[in-house]
């Protein structure tokens, strides 16, 4: 286990630190298990598309969405 003092590194070393540990995860996806209560969540929203309470939005509509929120 490497253990760094992150006040110490300057944002572009964290931002390789940060993609360094993405990738390692990406990688070891398949051995990774996605816990029970995401499929919950998922089938609930699907549950919400399908009964009309809940409708997608395109990316771009969504991210303008939260540009006008954060400004």
């Amino acid at each position: 286990m490497i253990n760094v003092a992150l006040e110490s590194l300057s944002v572009e070393e964290k931002l390789r630190m940060m993609e360094s540990l993405w990738d390692s995860l990406f990688y070891a996806a398949a051995t990774i298990d996605s816990p029970n209560w995401r499929g919950e969540v998922l089938a609930e929203r699907e549950q919400g598309v399908s009964n009309g309470t809940d409708q997608f939005e395109s990316w771009e509509i969504a991210k303008e969405t939260l540009r006008n929120q954060l400004t």
